[in-house]
């Protein structure tokens, strides 16, 4: 069977949706259908079903999976090895990440890195999703958590510190919550993160307060925070840099996150890849007070 054909048959299992595993292979949805006709056409039997809930697997499809996942598993395998082999100092490296790493610390560290080697392309995806290392999603990826995986190496690279923030107007007309107990409100995340450690300090700090602005965009509550709509527990790291901010230091600090760098362990050694972390350490050098905040620091 063509490889081509049954990737693309894991990519909709996964996705579930024709144009979701066209995003994810860069190829056209008509593409995906027409690979997957012709997979179940030389199979002799229909893989997937389309369903009011997107493409679901069938029995035949079910049988198949296990197998097609190890052909990928092995067809990566000898990818990693082939471009951990490759000594260029130029080509493409994708790294993922979140929005406020990929918005401040990424462009300094490529900035860093173009110094020596403006050959190397960086592709950054700041996906909300933990895209994994081992399937090549991305080469290099930093994270808000300790990765998990026999097959990948990662260290800490810093500390990130949050803060309970308002903006001066809001200030002047609510007074802080530490000295005016009164009538407040509060930016904070949509339902699918409230279980995180900040918005639930957030929540402690502020008791009864109403929520004005809902976002899991951390560029966005901080806006929405300069705005007056409310207090928001915000990562130093953006709110430090934005004017019309106020650290309301008498809070106390927010639980921090650790940052960590981690990359599959047969690419580490890839002369390019070895120079993107190389970039990447030395802009976290750079920006690691920033990262913790003046105020927690």
């Amino acid at each position: 069977m063509d490889w081509d054909d049954l990737h693309s048959f894991l990519a909709i299992a996964r996705s579930r949706s024709l144009s979701g595993a066209a995003r994810a292979l860069g190829v056209r949805q008509s593409t995906m259908s027409r690979r997957l006709a012709a997979l179940e056409s030389r199979a002799g039997a229909r893989l997937l079903q389309r369903t009011s809930r997107g493409y679901e697997l069938t029995a035949v499809g079910e049988a198949v999976l296990g197998n097609a996942e190890r052909m990928e598993a092995e067809a990566i395998a000898i990818e990693r090895v082939v471009q951990g082999r490759d000594v260029a100092l130029s080509g493409t490296v994708r790294i993922t990440t979140v929005e406020n790493m990929a918005e401040i610390l990424l462009p300094v560290a490529v900035s860093k890195l173009h110094e020596r080697y403006p050959g190397i392309t960086i592709d950054v995806l700041s996906d909300p999703r933990s895209l994994n290392l081992s399937r090549r999603e991305a080469d290099i990826a930093i994270r808000m958590a300790r990765f998990e995986g026999n097959e990948l190496v990662s260290r800490r690279m810093a500390v990130a510190g949050s803060m309970l923030y308002a903006s001066q107007a809001y200030l002047r007309r609510n007074g802080s919550p530490m000295t005016e107990h009164g009538s407040h409100a509060i930016v904070t995340v949509l339902d699918d993160q409230d279980h995180m450690p900040e918005p639930r300090w957030l929540i402690e700090k502020v008791p009864g307060a109403r929520i004005a602005f809902r976002s899991n965009d951390r560029g966005a509550q901080a806006g929405a925070v300069r705005a007056g709509l409310g207090l928001g527990c915000l990562p130093c790291i953006i709110a430090d840099r934005m004017p019309g901010l106020t650290c309301l230091t008498n809070a106390g600090p927010a639980p921090s996150r650790e940052v960590w760098l981690g990359v599959h362990t047969d690419l580490r050694h890839m002369p390019r890849i070895r120079a993107v972390i190389d970039a990447l350490d030395a802009a976290f050098a750079e920006m690691r007070q920033a990262l913790a905040g003046t105020a927690t620091g």
